[in-house]
């Protein structure tokens, strides 16, 4: 249901592209109530000027290694729960890739369940059971 797309500054090894999608992707498990599984993220990469952000709005100083994770979920969550998630997310991130919290920005904008296909041409989570079945429990 979370759709993520990781935005950054051209440069970055495939190794820490990766390390950024799993701390994202575990902090979405552990704080968001997303099931293991549901694991969709877009990196773009960014040339210089192309990805334009103030080095201290409400945060910061941000450096160059600045990366904006833009999270369309699939249902709302409390404000308890978004709170944990982006202390989480900072946690795990500056375990690994070793990100700075002032250069982590996240923002998330919700869905209704109906708006989404994984495949198939259907509405799998128009469905009463869909969400027993994202978690693998049988329906």
């Amino acid at each position: 249901m979370p759709f993520v797309r990781i935005s950054l500054l051209k440069g970055k090894s495939p190794e820490y592209l990766r390390a950024l999608s799993d701390g994202i992707h575990r902090a979405l498990v552990e704080a968001f109530d997303v099931p293991p599984a549901d694991r969709f993220h877009e990196i773009q990469q960014h040339e210089p000027g192309e990805l334009i952000f103030d080095r201290n709005y409400l945060a910061g100083p941000r450096s160059d290694d600045f990366v904006l994770f833009a999270i369309r979920a699939g249902r709302p969550r409390s404000t308890e729960t978004r709170k944990a998630f982006f202390k989480r997310a900072a946690e795990l991130l500056g375990e690994a890739p070793g990100l700075r919290k002032e250069d982590i920005m996240i923002t998330i904008v919700s869905s209704q369940p109906d708006e989404w296909s994984f495949g198939d041409g259907v509405a799998q989570m128009a469905d009463d059971n869909w969400r027993a079945r994202a978690m693998g429990e049988p329906s």
